[in-house]
């Protein structure tokens, strides 16, 4: 279909969404970027945040997506996007993405300590084990931003 692009969601269980839509705009790492068809190719790293799936035109969201975080491959006909944990806006529990927040920000405290005193192949190992935790904090964090979004 001329007027669609093909929109492809997939996480790590499965195949998530598969269906023809008028747009949909992605949290790419440098900022949301929409695709409509005949867009160019693209290739982009995803950020936590929001994809707003758009099925028969372009002024209203039919659907709301969390992702985690992930990657994207744009093509004039596709949109797919990998993503390291997706589920509808309306899924999220606050509670629980308060718990992922508080843990993953007490997480990050010690984890920084413990790099900052660490030398050698240690500091290394403490860096990624603080990276990793730094993405888990900004995933929390968007579930949250993502309900407060939804809320109004």
């Amino acid at each position: 279909m001329a007027d669609k692009v093909k929109f492809e969601l997939v996480a790590p269980e499965k195949l998530l969404l598969s269906e023809d839509v008028a747009m949909v705009v992605v949290p790419g790492v440098e900022g949301n970027f929409g695709v409509l068809p005949g867009h160019a190719l693209l290739i982009s790293t995803v950020r936590p945040g929001i994809i707003d799936v758009y099925a028969d035109d372009q002024r209203s969201v039919s659907q709301r997506i969390f992702v985690s975080g992930g990657f994207a491959e744009v093509t004039p006909e596709r949109c797919t996007v990998l993503a390291d944990e997706a589920l509808p806006v309306g899924e999220i529990d606050r509670s629980v993405a308060e718990s992922e927040a508080k843990e993953a920000e007490s997480r990050l405290a010690g984890l920084k300590d413990q790099a900052a005193r660490a030398t050698g192949d240690d500091k290394s190992e403490a860096l990624a084990q603080l990276r990793t935790a730094e993405r888990h904090l900004a995933a929390a964090q968007a579930k949250l931003e993502a309900l407060l979004a939804a809320a109004h």
